[in-house]
């Protein structure tokens, strides 16, 4: 096995790890670098299909203010969101989209040349920023891109996923063990500082709006390496994505279409919001999501529809390019025809407990973006709240590790030397169809623990996942890429699984139709690697 040491290293090459490997070569000498691995094609991420905007709580917007979008956070979180980690992201925005515009991210602006805010659901104002008209993550990933790329104190490794942590007998993390799909080769890489933002789980689901890379893998990680995850059971399904056939994954039809003026319609061609809302279309996207997934069920239908033509046509193209050229090439002119929706998995709220510098429980992990749970999200995700936290949580972490010692450990102890050994072992060449275990998984989690829930449906999910956890065969090392995917995505399903059965409540994205109230108190669901099983925090 190949062994190797750096300063720093991130896994993930969303705009969070991006953004942090630049914060990090700009401001801290770096005698050994910093790497960035992906398992993917570089920039491929979550981040990179991001339509909607960033939330920018701007000087320049007299109207908007902290307060203000704190409160709209801490509403739409429904009681789990964190006053001091919501206060701190928002009073650090202007700053660091500052940041992206000088990096040369541009944002849209209006006919006096001043940046252009769109409206989104449960936000009071108007405070999104978007980029491309409504291609904002895609902007702002290439931008990175292009910066890191030019940046000679970053290594990227592509194609290379991280297989374990490592972990010393004083339970801190000193590097990772990775593998590589194309040479298929292992490697030790040393590091006192591994920043875990491997992005989100949607793959975990039949209908997702995530790309292929969204297994996971950073949950399993933490979990596995004796971190502590945070509210795992708060999954965000976006009330719209287009519902077509013939879609690998399901295309995000923004909330900024909603924002902008569109109509949600029930199959027989009637407005239903004002059933489930006063706020209509633009109540928070929990409630949105239950509306359209009550309706389709009232009706016997396998999706509602949007109608995006009452926004007058020449905003509606030169505003939603991306949108208006995907539904064109699946039949349909989004200026004269409905677009047809349906709720997906979309947004993971929990995931790695951190601080807004991005440190776990274990001294030498961190973890930023989606990956991470810092309490801003809470229950429900305010939208847009998503890319602001990335980028202020990467730019803190790497304030933060200006003042860490990240010289590679020079000593590896026997924890460390026996974790390694496992990977030197023989493995079998026992073949499994993977497509097939991943595509059984992702039924049962939409079917047993989705929009709605219960105790019965959780079981019967947990059940169907050990058995194919029994079937699976593998643990510690895998065959290749996929293998290690797979046992990523059955380890978080598993948590998410038993997170939801603890919170015997109704809160936010978690819906439990045998406890449809909300307690009056709202406690976090912290979970910590026990003996074979999870166990959890109080």
């Amino acid at each position: 096995m190949k062994y190797s040491k750096y300063s720093a290293v991130i896994v993930g090459s969303g705009i969070s790890g991006l953004f942090c490997a630049l914060k990090i070569t700009e401001q801290i000498n770096l005698p050994d670098g910093l790497l960035v691995i992906t398992k993917s094609n570089f920039g491929e991420s979550n981040s990179r299909y991001a339509q909607g905007g960033i939330v920018g709580v701007m000087e320049e917007n007299s109207t908007d203010s902290v307060d203000l979008h704190i409160k709209d956070t801490l509403r739409a979180g429904a009681g789990l969101s964190e006053y001091d980690t919501i206060k701190f992201i928002s009073e650090n925005s202007d700053e660091v989209i500052s940041d992206l515009i000088d990096l040369g991210v541009n944002f849209d602006r209006d006919e006096n040349g001043q940046i252009a805010y769109t409206l989104e659901g449960a936000h009071s104002i108007s405070r999104i920023l978007h980029a491309g008209g409504d291609a904002t993550g895609s902007v702002i990933e290439k931008i990175l891109c292009k910066r890191v790329k030019e940046n000679p104190n970053i290594d990227i490794l592509e194609e290379t996923i991280v297989t374990e942590l490592l972990i010393n007998s004083d339970g801190e993390c000193k590097g990772t063990i990775i593998y590589n799909d194309d040479t298929q080769e292992y490697e030790t890489i040393y590091s006192s500082a591994i920043i875990l933002a491997t992005g989100g789980v949607g793959q975990l689901y039949k209908y997702t709006t995530n790309p292929a890379v969204a297994t996971g893998d950073g949950i399993e990680l933490a979990y596995r390496a004796g971190a502590i995850l945070q509210d795992l059971e708060f999954v965000q399904f976006h009330p719209t994505a287009l519902a077509v056939e013939g879609l690998k994954n399901r295309f995000l039809i923004s909330e900024s279409v909603r924002g902008e003026g569109a109509i949600l319609l029930d199959c027989n061609g009637k407005e239903f919001m004002s059933e489930y809302s006063e706020l209509k279309e633009l109540a928070p996207r929990d409630v949105v999501a239950r509306a359209i997934y009550d309706r389709m069920q009232k009706t016997n239908s396998d999706n509602v529809y949007l109608n995006a033509a009452v926004i007058p046509e020449e905003k509606l193209k030169k505003r939603f390019p991306t949108i208006s050229k995907t539904c064109k090439s699946a039949g349909i002119d989004i200026t004269k025809e409905l677009i047809p929706v349906a709720p997906a998995a979309h947004y993971f709220m929990g995931g790695i407990k951190s601080g807004v510098d991005g440190r776990t429980s274990v001294r030498g992990l961190y973890a930023i973006g989606e990956c991470a749970s810092t309490g801003l999200h809470g229950a429900n995700r305010l939208a847009s709240n998503s890319l602001l936290e990335c980028v202020v949580c990467a730019h803190e972490l790497a304030n933060y590790l200006t003042f860490t010692n990240l010289t590679p450990p020079k000593k590896i102890d026997e924890t460390i030397m026996a974790t390694i050994d496992k990977y030197t072992d023989p493995i079998s060449d026992e073949s499994f169809d993977i497509d097939l275990f991943k595509q059984k998984l992702k039924d049962i989690m939409w079917d047993y623990v989705g929009i709605l829930r219960d105790e019965n449906s959780l079981l019967k999910g947990l059940d169907e996942i050990f058995r194919l956890k029994a079937e699976f065969r593998r643990d510690i090392k895998c065959l290749n890429k996929k293998e290690y995917e797979y046992r990523n995505m059955l380890c978080t399903a598993q948590l998410i699984i038993k997170s939801a059965l603890k919170r015997k409540e109704t809160r936010g994205a978690h819906y439990r139709t045998d406890f449809p109230q909300t307690n009056q108190d709202g406690v976090h669901n912290c979970v910590i690697k026990g003996e074979g099983e999870p166990g959890f925090v109080k």
